[in-house]
């Protein structure tokens, strides 16, 4: 399929970012351009300037391995800036009619929904592709309870969206680049994806922000880490999270906050459970009231 547009704005991007004194080239009068020249990829990779910059106006049909391989290291591209640069292959070596098979429905198999339902501790929830959270549990939908307003309830359309975004999350740019960063990743895996698309178009239509960020072509997967969040009822907490795809669930994965025993995080927690549970028994006694 043609996927050209995405790949060239992908290798010119990543080679604006290379100083030549990086690579460790020599510098001779004045560039006009950011980052290497074409020829000087080309070289670095052991290719001809050609081949290179047949490459980066979007044609990677037929190219192999070895020679994704040269060019993921003259370009220095991290593992998931090789990995997005392998599926972008994969993506041009894929005929439009396989490419465009609908993606299956997404659903949340009920021994997921067991595992996730019975860390009482730690917040945990399953999202999709598209950021969109699946199913949560207590302690998940306690601190992102401003998320769950929304409907479909989506972490990159309340970032992006929500003026409520900028205080739930202290490092809010980091947040904001990260999750673009993995909508940017699956658009490679899965380019024929409306839902996705059509998030995307939201998104940059409706946020000045959200298109700036999706031009510089960075890419993102969310494995392990921490992330700051404040909530209105416990104050400011850094929770380490970990994300775990689900085998056999394509596009579908399970990421858990949780912090150290004994610091000022798990006692938020502790807090935020409080909070949650008071929260459940007010609207249970309330919906009580109103059967009454």
């Amino acid at each position: 399929m043609d996927n050209r547009a995405e790949v060239s704005a992908f290798l010119k991007s990543r080679r604006a970012k290379i100083t030549p004194e990086q690579a460790g080239m020599p510098v001779y009068g004045q560039r006009r351009v950011p980052g290497l020249r074409r020829g000087e990829v080309a070289m670095l990779a052991g290719m001809s300037v050609e081949y290179y910059t047949r490459m980066e106006r979007g044609n990677l049909t037929g190219v192999s391995d070895s020679v994704l391989d040269a060019l993921a290291q003259a370009l220095r591209l991290d593992d998931t800036e090789r990995d997005h640069l392998y599926a972008l292959a994969r993506t041009a070596n894929t005929s439009a009619a396989r490419a465009r098979r609908r993606p299956k429905k997404a659903t949340v198999r009920p021994s997921v929904l067991r595992i996730i339902e019975g860390l009482h501790d730690q917040p945990a929830y399953v999202r999709n592709n598209r950021m969109d959270i699946l199913a949560a549990n207590q302690l998940a939908r306690a601190l992102h309870s401003e998320v769950f307003e929304l409907e479909p309830v989506n972490t990159c359309r309340f970032v992006f969206l929500d003026p409520r975004a900028t205080r739930m999350y202290p490092d809010w740019e980091r947040v904001a680049r990260e999750g673009v960063g993995v909508l940017r990743v699956e658009v490679a895996k899965t380019p024929y994806d409306r839902e996705l698309s059509n998030l995307i178009g939201e998104l940059s239509t409706r946020s000045d922000v959200f298109r700036t960020m999706w031009g510089a072509h960075d890419v993102h997967v969310f494995t392990e880490g921490t992330k700051r969040f404040h909530h209105p009822a416990v104050g400011v907490m850094e929770l380490v999270h970990e994300s775990l795809a689900l085998p056999g669930d394509e596009g579908l994965s399970i990421t858990v906050y949780s912090a150290d025993p004994g610091t000022l995080a798990a006692d938020a927690l502790k807090l935020l459970a409080s909070w949650a549970a008071s929260q459940n028994r007010d609207a249970a006694a309330s919906e009580a009231d109103t059967e009454h």
